[in-house]
């Protein structure tokens, strides 16, 4: 369970509140956004998430400013700060994987001819290299995050990111699958799960309009089949959104609620993910 249902950006005492609800709910994980390194002390978390017998995975965020493409190298080297140190974030508190968009700010699209994609997959290739061999050093793997074409020009599809990781270590990175976006950018969801076989780092979910799984029209037995024929045995992370903080309302375009309550969006779509997987 993704800490954004409730808060944005995550605090301290917040996350000692979610950790024992979302605990009391029967939830196995905890998603820990580093909106910024700080937001949130690793150690007290750490401390938190054991009590309450919940592992941790963590989100990566790329708001405008922080880039690996087509900027400034001011601006790359500082966002390879950046994510090196959500890496070691990571590390203190257990997670395997730092997910999210680790290539340009969410948001961020601009028209590209053919050559000019070419030039800027390579780019990221070299730019994200760097931070894959810290992670890899560390044991985590970067989850890089296709996002939906009105938040990225850059990868939108599995098949465009597995082509942007070549050449990278697998124990290093991989693709991190969230079934909103995907739903709008792919043929077929389970097919393009299935294409990246080996190489899923992450899998987030949500219903198709970011809200309750299971309430909304995907295929979640097909989605739930093609997780399993690609290998993954990771969680599956419920992530949505507030519509009560603004800035995290706005940035995620959510204006109207989307389940009856936050606490709903949550424990229907536990019970729902865990009847899918139970009769899969």
């Amino acid at each position: 369970m993704s800490t954004w249902v409730w808060t944005s950006p995550l605090r301290d005492v917040t996350l000692a509140e979610l950790a024992t609800r979302v605990a009391g709910w029967g939830f196995d994980v905890l998603e820990l956004p580093v909106e910024e390194v700080g937001d949130w002390d690793p150690a007290h978390a750490a401390r938190v998430l054991a009590d309450h017998g919940l592992a941790a995975t963590v989100c990566l965020v790329m708001p405008p400013g922080r880039e690996l493409v087509a900027a400034e190298p001011a601006t790359v080297t500082a966002t390879q700060d950046y994510l090196r140190r959500v890496v070691d974030v990571a590390v203190q508190v257990g997670s395997p994987v730092v997910a999210g968009p680790a290539y340009a700010s969410v948001g961020r699209t601009w028209r590209m001819a053919a050559r000019e994609r070419r030039d800027r997959i390579a780019e990221l290739r070299d730019n994200l290299a760097p931070v894959v061999e810290h992670a890899r050093a560390a044991g985590v793997r970067v989850a890089v995050e296709p996002l939906n074409r009105y938040e990225t020009s850059l990868l939108n599809t599995v098949g465009q990111t597995l082509e942007a990781l070549e050449g990278l270590p697998v124990d290093g990175c991989g693709v991190a699958v969230d079934v909103y976006h995907q739903n709008i950018e792919e043929k077929h969801v389970g097919d393009a799960i299935r294409s990246a076989a080996g190489r899923i780092a992450h899998v987030q979910v949500c219903g198709n309009d970011r809200g309750t799984p299971g309430e909304d029209h995907l295929d979640w037995p097909d989605v739930v089949a093609a997780l399993a024929e690609a290998g993954y045995s990771g969680p599956l992370c419920i992530e949505s959104f507030t519509g009560e903080n603004a800035s995290i309302a706005t940035a995620a375009s959510i204006w109207r609620p989307l389940a009856p309550t936050q606490d709903a969006l949550a424990v229907d779509g536990l019970k729902f993910l865990r009847e899918v997987i139970g009769s899969s």
